[in-house]
């Protein structure tokens, strides 16, 4: 898969206004919408990972503090969306985040069945592709004013690498290389919101929660987002957001165990088409 530089319990959300639509700020009038935009959200992510034999195991990896991964990055995303009928809406969007870091480690760090010791030089690359599909019904629609719930699916393919000389029990390697994929396919439960504030301005919001197990994997997901969208001709519009990511996801399979958190936080500009 190219990759590019750039998931449940319950639901609480206070929104401020009157609010209300499907995907991020589109239109009420459209009927089809896609949005491009560019994400520069503060990245904080740990990572571990351990051998079925030993599923405790694993050093708590701060992929920034301990790898020198970027804090800040530039992630490109696409969303789009379609309206059926008055009430009922289909969004989906993608996001991604790739980073790579160099650095001497100041601890031994264990990584499934090796450990790479400290004063060692370990080069570490991370990868997630985020893809979310959304289904809404809009339990009020007016012309200017959405308010709605949601059912979703989040799922995250992500690939940790680290590679650098490490010790495999009492056996020292040069250029011991591990890397761990997995795809994690989590739902979610949502609001959404959209008011029209003028004839060509309008604010939304929206939010999605859960935690839950599926087969191999246990996560937990928030995702907060709130825009501002300006039509500044019938069809083509700009617009500004603010999104908050916090995301947990438990691996046990039969080879490996560990988890992976992350959370984003950040601007974002877009630009949208709708008809």
């Amino acid at each position: 898969m190219a990759r590019h530089s750039i998931r449940l319990g319950g639901i609480c959300v206070v929104m401020m206004g009157t609010v209300a639509a499907p995907a991020h700020a589109q239109s009420l009038d459209d009927k089809y919408w896609v949005e491009v935009g560019a994400y520069w959200p503060s990245v904080s992510s740990h990572v571990r990972v351990a051998p079925a034999s030993n599923p405790d195991g694993g050093t708590n990896i701060d992929l920034e503090s301990d790898l020198d991964l970027d804090k800040r990055k530039v992630l490109p995303q696409v969303a789009a969306g379609i309206r059926l009928g008055d009430n009922w809406s289909v969004m989906g969007e993608y996001y991604s985040l790739s980073r790579n870091g160099s650095k001497t480690v100041a601890r031994d760090i264990t990584f499934d069945d090796v450990t790479y010791p400290a004063g060692v030089r370990v080069e570490s690359g991370f990868d997630s592709d985020v893809y979310r599909l959304t289904f809404g019904y809009a339990f009020v629609s007016t012309p200017d004013t959405r308010v709605g719930a949601a059912l979703g699916l989040h799922a995250t393919d992500f690939t940790l690498t680290l590679k650098g000389d490490a010790r495999l029990g009492e056996t020292q390697v040069s250029g011991t290389q591990r890397r761990r994929k997995a795809l994690a396919p989590l739902p979610t439960v949502g609001l959404f919101a959209t008011q029209r504030i003028a004839n060509d301005l309008t604010l939304s919001a929206r939010a999605d929660y859960l935690s839950l197990k599926v087969d191999d994997y246990k996560g937990r997901l928030l995702n907060a987002e709130a825009a501002m969208t300006w039509r500044f001709a019938r069809n083509v519009g700009i617009g500004a957001m603010w999104r908050y990511v916090n995301y947990r996801v438990d691996v046990d399979k039969d080879n490996w165990a560990g988890r992976m958190k992350y959370r984003f936080s950040g601007p974002a500009v877009f630009m949208q088409v709708g008809f």
